[in-house]
């Protein structure tokens, strides 16, 4: 079946689904493949839980007759090719936006930003790999007047098979850092990978960028493009400067030399947060929403899923960082920690995992730098962490922390939470 036969079918369905376990009435589903399952083999359960059709790319999967069965060559790529195709029909501007760090939250910022004036898609959670950019996409409808898309990437390549499946209008790479290293080679390899959504609006021809000025890299690969820059010289299209962070970001912004200054007091953690809120602020600029409702959004947008949350329990102020980590992040957190007002300090850190041959060089260097910033309240969780040269307390995993916890549980401490999502450190905030 051709995309613009499944696309007539797909405007019929109430939505798409790939899990067989919520499969919404009149939905269609598509049967995707991973490691450890084969979507085809519950093809027939989601038909039974509700769904109108099922795309299946085998076909033992579909019996001979059944037209609510529909044969494709690769279920992955037919999903991509109807998003891409349900994009193109819709024609509504979207914003690209990858970055090591900070691109769910600057997400989430922008778009709390341009919802003050537009109706926005934008994507749920962190869907923003292969599978989750297309299912973003298939939710824009007509009532959509801005999509705003996260794209992630661990390898080379990555981001242009996701530009060309979203097609964006305007981009915004957040920074560039050092993660997930094991799968781009070096630091030039992340850089050559973000810099894949530049490359694709700059064959598109006179191309919009949202530019961190401030960043000597996104400078650096942004040339022939269209930038509208931020960042801390008076002179750029929105400046600005922080202005506290004890716990919370805040900052005061202007546009231009001549703009009157506004102050935004966040609900974020950490100075590292502040390129990101001073994105949305120019991105919200740039699409004329009002100063006000700007300063709005941007006090009322709280994080979440252990993105810098601050969290008060009966005994400690937690900052639970805790959703993913790499060496530019970690020093970040950590910087921004060492200049937070707070009594009785204490961290707990976890490995940083997908560092490749770099691991060991930089799980060392962090250490370094706890004991160059004066840090002695300190716990390490992981194995990497636990082969540096140290002098702090190590566990070898987040259940072997609890349960020195539930004997000797921290009281009246500032503590900051800190790892890899692999290392499970959220799993630890209950105990604290």
């Amino acid at each position: 079946m051709d995309i613009t036969a499944l696309y007539q079918i797909f405007l019929g369905c109430t939505g798409i689904t790939t899990d067989s376990r919520n499969c919404p009435e009149g939905s269609l589903f598509i049967a995707l493949k991973g490691d450890t399952f084969n979507g085809n083999a519950f093809a027939a359960k989601a038909l039974e839980a509700g769904s109108t059709y099922a795309v299946v790319d085998e076909a033992a999967y579909a019996p001979a007759g059944d037209t609510r069965y529909i044969l494709v060559d690769n279920c992955l790529h037919t999903l991509q090719q109807l998003a891409n195709y349900h994009r193109r029909q819709l024609g509504t501007r979207i914003i690209g936006i990858t970055g090591t760090n900070g691109k769910t939250t600057t997400k989430e910022l922008i778009s709390a930003v341009l919802s003050q004036k537009y109706n926005v898609l934008y994507t749920l959670g962190n869907l923003n790999n292969p599978i989750g950019v297309p299912l973003t996409l298939l939710r824009l409808t007509t009532e959509h007047e801005l999509g705003v898309v996260e794209m992630g990437a661990s390898h080379p390549g990555d981001i242009k098979e996701l530009v060309e499946i979203a097609e964006p209008d305007y981009g915004i790479i957040t920074n560039v850092g050092k993660a997930h290293l094991e799968g781009f080679g070096s630091f030039e390899g992340v850089i050559r990978t973000k810099g894949e959504l530049y490359d694709y609006l700059r064959r598109q021809g006179n191309s919009t960028i949202f530019l961190h000025q401030d960043n000597p890299y996104l400078r650096e690969i942004a040339r022939g493009l269209n930038p509208i820059t931020y960042g801390e010289e008076n002179s750029l299209y929105i400046n600005g400067h922080v202005t506290g962070n004890s716990p919370y970001l805040a900052f005061e912004w202007r546009a231009g030399k001549e703009g009157e200054f506004h102050q935004v007091h966040t609900r974020l953690i950490g100075e590292y947060n502040f390129p990101n809120a001073l994105a949305a602020v120019t991105i919200g600029h740039f699409f004329g929403v009002e100063a006000e409702k700007i300063d709005k959004a941007l006090n009322e947008c709280e994080p979440r899923n252990n993105r810098s949350q601050l969290k008060k329990t009966a005994d400690n102020t937690l900052i639970i960082d805790a959703y993913n980590a790499n060496p530019t992040s970690m020093l970040a957190a950590i910087g921004n920690f060492r200049n937070m007002q707070a009594e009785k300090k204490m961290l707990i850190l976890g490995d940083m995992r997908e560092l490749g041959k770099d691991s060991a060089e930089e799980h060392q260097r962090i250490v370094d730098y706890l004991e160059e910033y004066g840090f002695e309240d300190v716990i390490l969780v992981g194995e990497l962490f636990a082969a540096t040269r140290h002098t702090y307390t190590t566990y070898p995993d987040a259940p072997a922390l609890i349960a020195a916890l539930q004997k000797n549980k921290p009281c009246g401490k500032t503590i900051l939470i800190k790892g890899s999502n692999g290392i499970k450190l959220n799993t630890v905030v209950d105990y604290l």
